[in-house]
């Protein structure tokens, strides 16, 4: 076990090497491309746009960022709406409301977890801790009220017992943001700890406080040192500086808090309350840098030279931990994974993301090497707006109908995967339609534009009639319907 010099000597030693790889790398350079370079089919990424539009023209949230990449290549990165819009509740219009652009700024809210995350994880690359070390061999005031065998993986993973918030709010609490800390350290449990998965904010704030412990350094100076500094997402801070409003999305107006509208300082009340700057919000961002920061999990760690964590760091990150645990979320080690709800299409085992309260989602596919991510300020001017599920649903699922209705070839790995999720009644429900696709293949290769259309009508007429004898679910139907028609009109 290292001791508070060891680990300050790795810390040195980290910012000389990372700041070589900082200027190696020089600027990241989204490479665009074309989505046939990657073997994405454009339509369904372009069917995205109505979309979204017909959601910010109902008040789902007034703009959005989307971002979407495959093999280290960004295929989509479009902005709708308005960055800032409303002065009040009532939807009041601005005088000179504010575009949203595709470098704005967004407050990540919970996605801010993920640097937390990483953050501990490459403490515990250096040897800090072990996973399984109660949280109180590092923080020995932790213990009180029953919390000495908590561990720091517990938190990780939301299992430590704690409740979702704090049992005051923070910012009601007398003090600095230390006091408010230490009382974050004396709150009790709920739940025995490793026994039940409860969603918590005081397990990463918490966990907060052990990165600042074991490196001597505030989070956000340990955030911006080890992981945005090396990996150059120059627009990814903590407490942004006033002379960015202009590009950061607003947010709510608060007036109980006496805030007004908030544009520019972190939403999050808990966050506010400790100085903008807490493990489990904070964060703010653009969709390019968090590009960046997905492409490094999908390269096992590692981008433009910069190693942010090991390859054991990353496999136990996308590790299922929760699989025990009765009705429990599957997660990794501050990720969630395979989350139907909001990845669709791309769920998979290990299918990486998390959302924002805020509006924000991140969806990271290494079966696919793809990203899939939107942004949205969907709680500006209030948070009492419909939930943004099915706008987060639909880039997912618009996302991955552009890799399965590429090809004939795709569309049947597509299938492969249904199957796998027992989408069909009988074996022979999927074998029948792989077999279909097989055949449309060859005539893909031969470029035969109308025995194609003329075998996927076949194919539709073939799902159609699996719909009708219950060999095939409803979603599963949909989905290769949908495939099957983008299909058609590439070849017309």
């Amino acid at each position: 076990m290292l001791k508070r010099t060891s680990i300050m000597m790795f810390l040195i030693s980290f910012i000389l090497f990372t700041g070589t790889a900082g200027i190696m790398g020089a600027t990241n350079g989204l490479l665009q491309s074309d989505p046939s370079e990657v073997k994405m089919l454009a339509q369904p990424l372009d069917d995205m746009d109505p979309l979204l539009e017909e959601a910010i023209e109902d008040h789902v949230m007034p703009g959005a960022v989307v971002l979407i990449a495959k093999d280290g290549k960004v295929v989509k990165h479009d902005a709708y709406g308005y960055a800032a819009r409303y002065t009040d509740r009532n939807f009041t219009e601005m005088d000179d409301p504010v575009e949203m652009s595709e470098d704005t700024i967004f407050d990540l809210a919970s996605i801010s977890k993920l640097f937390t995350a990483t953050a501990v994880m490459q403490l515990w690359d250096q040897g800090a801790f072990e996973l399984d070390d109660p949280v109180a061999d590092y923080i020995p005031e932790f213990a009180a009220n029953g919390k000495e065998e908590v561990t720091i993986r517990q938190l990780l993973t939301h299992t430590s017992g704690f409740r979702p918030g704090t049992t005051q709010p923070l910012h009601q609490i007398d003090g600095d943001r230390e006091e408010r800390l230490d009382f974050v350290l004396n709150e009790t449990l709920q739940n025995p700890p490793g026994e039940h998965y409860l969603y918590s904010d005081v397990d990463f704030i918490t966990l907060g406080i052990l990165i600042e412990r074991l490196s001597g350094l505030q989070q956000d100076e340990f955030i911006e040192q080890f992981i945005t500094e090396p990996l150059n997402m120059t627009d990814t801070m903590y407490n942004p500086p006033a002379e960015l409003q202009h590009r950061i999305a607003a947010t709510e107006v608060i007036p109980w808090l006496d805030r007004g509208l908030v544009w520019g300082e972190v939403h999050d009340p808990s966050a506010w309350a400790l100085d903008g700057v807490a493990g489990h919000a904070g964060v703010f961002g653009t969709a390019e840098d968090l590009f960046v920061f997905s492409q490094m999990m999908l390269q096992e760690g590692t981008y433009n030279w910069a190693e942010i964590l090991s390859e054991e760091a990353v496999e136990l990150i996308s590790t299922n931990w929760n699989e025990d645990i009765p009705g429990a979320r599957s997660s990794g080690l501050g990720w969630e994974l395979n989350q139907s709800w909001y990845m669709d299409r791309l769920a998979k085992s290990n299918t990486l993301g998390h959302t924002g309260y805020t509006g924000t989602s991140i969806v990271v596919s290494p079966n696919n090497n793809t990203i899939a991510m939107l942004l949205t300020n969907r709680v500006h001017p209030t948070a009492e707006t419909v939930s943004t599920n099915p706008t987060r649903q639909l880039v997912a699922e618009k996302t991955g109908a552009a890799i399965s209705a590429w090809s004939a070839a795709s569309m049947k790995d597509y299938v492969e995967v249904l199957e796998a999720r027992d989408a069909f009644a009988h074996e022979s429900a999927a074998h029948a339609l792989k077999l279909h696709l097989t055949a449309v293949h060859q005539y893909e290769l031969q470029h035969d534009a109308e025995k194609i259309n003329r075998h996927m009508e076949s194919l539709q007429a073939l799902l159609e009639y699996q719909l009708v004898q219950e060999l095939i679910t409803e979603a599963a139907y949909d989905d290769l319907m949908m495939d099957a028609a983008y299909l058609i009109d590439s070849w017309q």
